[in-house]
């Protein structure tokens, strides 16, 4: 049992020696030396990401993780305006103001029970016309407390 312990206690020691090189500062003592060379002025130019390179001897895992990646911009995907609508489809129906018995509660929450009830009422209406109580680019929900929050 004790050999199984020091086997255990090697192979530990061995991979805790081989994830930073030994010369590697912590990011404590790495920040501090830069702030000292920062405050003595022999940066000569370099700035924190270029410094911590090249003095701090980071592993490269640690580099790869903390430097910025730059990639290009994703174009957006085509939307329907079915699926998307910035105004409400004809025949839909909002509250223009709260409902008394929610008054009591945050604006916030007031104004969602508020459009909730509305949204309720244009469904058993049937007059919603595929507007949905959230949906990408603006459902029910949205529209309507938007419009409250105007009245406010």
């Amino acid at each position: 049992m004790p050999s199984l312990k020091l086997a255990v206690l090697a192979v530990t020691a061995l991979v805790a020696c081989g994830v930073a090189p030994a010369s590697a500062l912590t990011m404590k003592e790495c920040g501090e030396t830069y702030r000292t060379a920062k405050e003595s002025g022999t940066l000569n130019g370099m700035d924190w990401a270029a410094f911590r390179k090249e003095k701090c001897a980071t592993s490269a895992a640690e580099s790869v993780s903390a430097d910025k990646v730059e990639t290009a911009p994703q174009p957006k995907k085509e939307t329907s305006a079915a699926l998307a609508p910035t105004v409400a489809p004809a025949g839909v129906t909002f509250p223009t103001t709260l409902a008394a018995e929610f008054e009591t509660e945050k604006p916030a929450k007031a104004r969602m029970k508020t459009c909730l009830q509305g949204y309720h009422g244009n469904k058993e209406a049937g007059t919603l016309n595929g507007l949905r109580w959230i949906q990408k680019g603006g459902g029910y929900y949205s529209l309507c407390n938007a419009r409250l929050k105007a009245e406010s």
